[in-house]
């Protein structure tokens, strides 16, 4: 007999880029293990959709989540309103729900720990945030809060080893689970021969994710003589409008206006990776890992990424990966081109690369270590029924 839970999990967003997938993964496997899951959020979005597509209850609720632009002094008043008010719903949605076990999804949603422990509530934080460029003592005021976190949950060796770092006291707590990434239900082959070379990036639009060094190549490539266009699928945060303006001008400058498409956000990329012939994940700053990197790969495509150590633990010993200094617009062009010139060996390897990341993210085993991470901090011990007396076989 298996004891059910009820596990609240709590979210700072409602769209489907790298962390929201993962979440949903785990919540999708607690739901599938036969728990009773709630999902918070703080808004509606394909998120949520996607969550009650798997059995999960979606709340919407007031949240506190701690973006870096309210860290500036002007924007302080909106940061004090909004932890408090967030701190008031949280409590009265624990006080609601009784959960018996918390998901805490991100370093971002920093009261959640602290609440949950003086509500007696056994927590698991997933951290997927790492930046070691950072100042120690910012980052161990970001990682705080998960010293009231029974475990701690990290996305990569890269985050574990920096949380350690930055906070020893976390050592013994933190366990590393590699993100779970579907691949696309079907893969589309390279194409034998190249007439042109189509470029793809999917991601933020953010200058730290740096889609305007994809764009720089472009313009690099062509003035090389080669047929390149570039696909972009991705919005910006909210407060980040300036950022999309600025790529449409730099478009515009490069005079690239007919051979790069803005896309905007779409859930499902596969298609626009598909048509694609090269990925690439341009980031000038850490990544804790490379969610879209590891896409490319399983959709087998060829994929150069920044030399940050997140994103080379994404891509290590798939030799379609190529890695590149952070912005260097020459580089990234230069690796379009070796990719070109050995074209014949990324088909040839494409698909051994795709079959190994495949069972790297598998989807099932992740779900088999997340799950077994909250009921482990649940305490979890086989019984007929739980504390909500629902009964299990």
């Amino acid at each position: 007999m298996r004891l059910l839970v009820l596990v609240l999990i709590a979210h700072p967003g409602a769209e489907l880029y790298g962390a929201d997938r993962v979440t949903l993964e785990s919540a999708a496997g607690l739901a599938a293990a036969g728990h009773d899951v709630v999902a918070a959020l703080p808004e509606h979005g394909p998120l949520g959709d996607a969550l009650e597509e798997r059995g999960v209850r979606v709340v919407i609720t007031r949240m506190f989540v701690l973006r870096k632009q309210l860290l500036r002094p002007r924007h302080w008043p909106t940061l004090i309103s909004s932890a408090i008010g967030g701190l008031v719903d949280s409590w009265r949605l624990v006080s609601r729900h009784r959960p018996d076990a918390a998901y805490v999804s991100t370093v971002i949603l920093p009261h959640w720990p602290l609440l949950l422990r003086l509500r007696r509530v056994p927590t698991v934080t997933h951290v997927h945030e790492a930046e070691s460029g950072t100042p120690w003592a910012l980052r161990a005021f970001l990682y705080l809060p998960q010293l009231w976190s029974h475990a701690v949950v990290a996305n990569s060796r890269f985050t574990a080893d920096l949380l350690r770092r930055s906070l020893p006291s976390l050592r013994r707590r933190i366990r590393v689970v590699l993100n779970p990434i579907p691949g696309p239900a079907q893969t589309t082959p390279l194409r034998e021969a190249l007439d042109g070379i189509l470029i793809g990036y999917v991601g933020r639009l953010s200058p730290r994710k740096a889609p305007d060094v994809v764009i720089g190549a472009v313009a690099v490539l062509r003035e090389r003589g080669h047929d390149a266009r570039l696909d972009i699928v991705g919005d910006v945060f909210r407060g980040y409008e300036w950022y999309s303006a600025e790529l449409e001008r730099q478009i515009a400058a490069e005079a690239l206006t007919d051979v790069v498409t803005l896309h905007g956000y779409d859930a499902d990329v596969w298609p626009h990776v598909a048509h694609c012939d090269i990925m690439v994940v341009p980031s000038r700053t850490d990544e804790s890992f490379g969610n879209t990197a590891v896409e490319s790969v399983l959709a087998g495509r060829p994929v150069i990424v920044s030399d940050l150590a997140g994103l080379r633990e994404a891509v290590d010993g798939y030799a379609t990966a190529r890695v590149v200094p952070p912005g260097d617009i020459a580089a990234t062009a230069a690796a379009v081109e070796d990719l070109v010139g050995h074209w014949q060996a990324a088909r040839q390897e494409a698909p051994d690369a795709a079959a190994t990341a495949a069972t790297r993210h598998s989807i099932v085993g992740y779900h088999q270590q997340i799950t077994e991470t909250i009921e482990s901090v649940a305490g979890m011990r086989h019984t007929g029924e739980n504390s909500h007396g629902r009964a299990s076989s």
